[in-house]
């Protein structure tokens, strides 16, 4: 069986050229494909080509993805930006003829921000941050992957789960059409006792009359439809669980017949047995529509 799930969680981390950053994937239900980003400041970029990476590899499911970026301590060299220090040593003689203060020495001059630019503060160039970007892109290529991955086993647990709970409705199926109560002469018999019951409470009843209305009751009643119905859900839920690709919204909709069936089925229902077999089918079905709200 191939179902995914759409529940799965994956994390990754990166790094290139001083800069190290992490990629989380989180997934949980949904109608659609709905995805969430949260990037740095700087990357807008990324947000494009990240969607469609996305689109590519899945069709449901609500996805948060958030990346991360820390800079790595340079140890480049240092340079002395001189534009800079003309203006701040120009700014300081100006503030010491109007202050009468000190001028600064060169320590002080050097601690002002700006002065001294390390290798990582000079400017980046257009290519550079491409091939970074590009970097970072195939780290969530990799990430989406292990999300991915993360989802089919999660789906491999619910395919186990799901064939369980159709063999469980295949049986009470079974039950409920091998049910003593549903033979002939059963429900001859009760027709009978009912009827018996309004000879002595009742005044005379057209013998005609009496017939068609025994025998409508009687053709309500009958459940083989519903059976042959759920019988052939069954068949069709498996070889939905069967086929590749997105099959969620497919199982929900059978999720759907299988409770209306046994919801007819509860009310046709004349006996005791039936009604409890007609109940037990529709709490595993509630369990079943439960379990494939999780199948992409």
């Amino acid at each position: 069986m191939t179902i995914s799930s759409m529940t799965g969680f994956s994390r990754l981390d990166g790094t290139t050229d001083g800069l190290t950053w992490t990629w989380e994937a989180r997934s949980v239900n949904g109608r659609g494909l709905d995805v969430r980003l949260r990037l740095p400041p700087g990357y807008e970029a990324v947000e494009v080509p990240a969607r469609e990476a996305v689109a590519k590899r899945f069709a449901r499911g609500n996805i948060s993805i958030s990346l991360s970026l820390e800079k790595q301590q340079a140890n480049g060299s240092v340079r002395l930006n001189e534009a800079v220090l003309a203006d701040v040593i120009k700014a300081a003689e100006r503030v010491s003829v109007l202050s009468g203060a000190s001028k600064p020495d060169a320590a002080q001059l050097l601690m002002i921000k700006g002065v001294l630019e390390t290798s990582d503060q000079l400017p980046e160039s257009s290519d550079d941050r491409a091939v970074r970007e590009k970097a970072i892109l195939k780290s969530l290529e990799a990430t989406l992957d292990k999300l991915a991955e993360a989802r089919r086993a999660e789906g491999t647990r619910l395919a186990d789960i799901v064939a369980d709970q159709l063999v469980q409705i295949e049986r009470l199926t079974g039950e409920v059409r091998a049910s003593p109560s549903r033979t002939p002469e059963a429900i001859v018999a009760r027709l009978k006792d009912g009827i018996a019951r309004l000879f002595e409470t009742a005044a005379p009843l057209d013998a005609e009359r009496l017939h068609q209305e025994a025998m409508l009751i009687a053709t309500r009643a009958d459940v083989e439809e519903e059976l042959q119905r759920l019988t052939a859900h069954v068949s069709g839920a498996r070889d939905i669980l069967s086929e590749p690709g997105a099959v969620g919204r497919k199982l929900d909709f059978l999720a759907q017949e299988f409770n209306r069936e046994a919801n007819t089925l509860c009310s046709k229902a004349n006996a005791v047995d039936i009604t409890r077999l007609g109940l037990q089918l529709k709490t595993i079905i509630d369990q079943l529509r439960e379990q494939v709200q999780n199948v992409e």
